[in-house]
């Protein structure tokens, strides 16, 4: 693993021996515009404004009915993009092994432990969070930058000065945006839950939205494109350019004004 010269400082907090089964210690500095990535399977993930200069990430893991807790470890990948922290669980023996990588990429899964690890990550102000998990909420204060949240089992709520983005299968969205400038796509969405985004009051996007059973509803003026429907859209608010995507199957979906 190769040091960064664009990470001021990096580092593992020392733990106790007897605490190391159980809990996960990290801190160090990441330059402005960079990404600190937690990835877990079984667990949530909470971020937080931190107070200072320093990314801090805690995990407490949870024993399960199956497995034990003290087989499932954490890596620490640095990367160009900034650092992605992994809850490895055990790999299934025969098949791929387990890998933290950053983004998309890398494998993991469970092999027998059902142990819940738990996230708290520290955020300064100008460093972007990306939360990933499977069975579990992921749940932002104020963050100072922009966001990237997945989870399969759970709900998301983000706040954030930048921009977000969040996909989920079973569980609700609510997003509450300071930037609206994002290039390209954005997307929120889910399955089985409703949508909620809040923007700044001076949007201009292309909206597509979709629903099969809720109801939708924009505080925005919106030129409709083509037909529409109770269950889906498409238009432009303000003077479109970006896209921005909302799609459900079951649950509402609405786009709120900021301040």
């Amino acid at each position: 693993m190769r040091t960064l010269p664009i990470l001021a400082t990096l580092g593992a907090v020392a733990m106790p021996a007897s605490l190391m089964a159980q809990d996960f210690e990290w801190s160090g500095r990441l330059a402005t515009g960079m990404a600190v990535e937690v990835k877990g399977i079984n667990g949530d993930i909470e971020a937080l404004p931190a107070s200072g200069n320093q990314v801090e990430v805690t995990a407490v893991k949870r024993e399960g009915r199956r497995g034990y807790a003290e087989e499932v470890t954490f890596e620490v990948v640095e990367h160009d993009g900034g650092i992605t922290i992994c809850a490895m669980y055990p790999s299934e023996p025969g098949k791929r092994e387990n890998e933290c990588r950053e983004g998309g990429h890398g494998h993991m899964s469970v092999h027998d432990n059902d142990t819940e690890v738990d996230f708290t990550v520290r955020v300064p102000a100008g460093v972007d969070l990306v939360a990933r998990t499977v069975n579990g909420n992921v749940d932002t204060g104020a963050m100072g930058g922009d966001v990237w949240a997945f989870t399969v089992n759970g709900s998301i709520e983000i706040t954030a000065a930048g921009y977000a983005h969040a996909n989920t299968v079973n569980g609700s969205i609510r997003a509450h945006m300071g930037r609206s400038d994002w290039q390209g796509d954005l997307e929120f969405q889910t399955v089985n839950g409703s949508i909620t985004v809040e923007l700044p009051a001076d949007l201009s996007a292309r909206v597509e939205a979709s629903t099969v059973n809720g109801d939708m509803q924009t505080d925005f003026p919106l030129t409709i494109q083509g037909r529409w429907g109770p269950r889906r859209l498409s238009g432009t608010i303000g003077e479109g350019g970006r896209t921005l995507r909302l799609s459900t199957v079951n649950g509402g979906i609405s786009l709120q004004r900021g301040g």
